[in-house]
């Protein structure tokens, strides 16, 4: 995995291309679409039910911080696949994945009440907004553009990447014009597909035929497309391909696009991020962390510190 390092300084293809509709969606997909594997149910075999939450401790030290008060919050997530990202367990009532995992250690850190509740992603960050929801978790990635309306607390790094079949000539992704003339499936209403709309025309500036962008709404669907040669390529999150991919057979992970720290979205100001910032900290201290990476196979996307509101990485 590259390093990727902190600046204002944009990559080649500048998330400032997105529109601010686009912001409300997360940097790393809406609904994680390359989560879905082979099309295959969320079944006890595809889910890892491995307990690394019981047995948190109080943190005192990030209790003090809490806003006077507060013993119970809101979480909101979106379903929109397996694991990595949030799923049903097979009872298909119990919700479980990375950030339901992280987000429970901390409330138990906190030693506050969490209700957990479904919603559509592009809801999640507007609800905040209005109070509806304490606290998002929906693999949002930090942006500079969200960083102006929205407090982040960081416990993952995620970003974009590519996928292919192994019979592919493609090996990596660095350039957006390698994809010129080809077929390119991401999930409907993500930055994925903002990215890839708006960066049409380099393939006609180089003198290339452009390339197709696909969307689907089912991750399923979407991957039907890549085995079934309707499609050349995916472009979705780095661990939800990475997932995908050691899950299927036939397809090989091309590479990483764009780095991104992922975190807690809260509403600008709440005054919680003090708090969950500390417990994701105490959470790395203790070993916490690193059980709930390993758990859901992410152990190459750790962060060192959790960090509030940080710059968009760049690499």
């Amino acid at each position: 995995m590259r390093t990727p390092t902190r600046a204002r300084k944009r990559l080649f293809l500048p998330f400032a291309l997105i529109t601010s509709a686009a912001l409300l969606l997360t940097a790393c997909g809406s609904g994680d679409p390359a989560a879905d594997v082979a099309g295959s149910a969320a079944g006890s075999d595809a889910v890892p039910t491995t307990d690394v939450v019981t047995g948190v401790r109080r943190n005192a030290d990030a209790v003090r911080l809490l806003p006077p008060g507060t013993t119970e919050l809101t979480l909101a997530v979106s379903v929109g696949g397996t694991p990595p990202g949030t799923t049903y367990l097979s009872d298909g009532k119990t919700l479980t994945g990375q950030d339901v995992d992280f987000a429970h250690a901390v409330a138990q850190a906190l030693d506050i009440g969490l209700t957990t509740e479904q919603a559509s992603f592009e809801a999640i960050l507007p609800a905040l907004d209005s109070g509806k929801y304490d606290i998002g978790a929906a693999n949002f990635g930090v942006t500079e553009e969200r960083r102006g309306i929205i407090d982040f607390v960081t416990y993952i790094n995620d970003g974009q990447g590519f996928a292919a079949r192994e019979d592919s000539e493609l090996s990596e992704v660095t350039d957006l014009r390698q994809l010129c003339g080809r077929k390119v499936a991401t999930g409907a209403g993500t930055t994925f597909e903002a990215t890839l709309e708006e960066s049409r025309h380099l393939c006609a500036g180089a003198g290339y035929k452009t390339y197709t962008v696909q969307t689907y709404s089912e991750p399923g669907a979407l991957w039907s497309s890549l085995q079934q040669g309707r499609s050349d390529v995916v472009m979705s999150t780095v661990n939800g391909l990475r997932y995908a991919v050691a899950h299927q057979q036939g397809l090989k992970f091309l590479n990483e696009f764009h780095r991104l720290d992922v975190g807690f979205a809260l509403k600008k100001g709440s005054g919680l991020a003090p708090a969950l910032r500390a417990a994701v900290n105490g959470l790395i201290a203790d070993g916490t962390y690193a059980r709930i990476l390993k758990k859901w196979g992410t152990t190459e996307s750790a962060i060192a510190e959790s960090e509030i509101s940080p710059p968009e990485l760049t690499d």
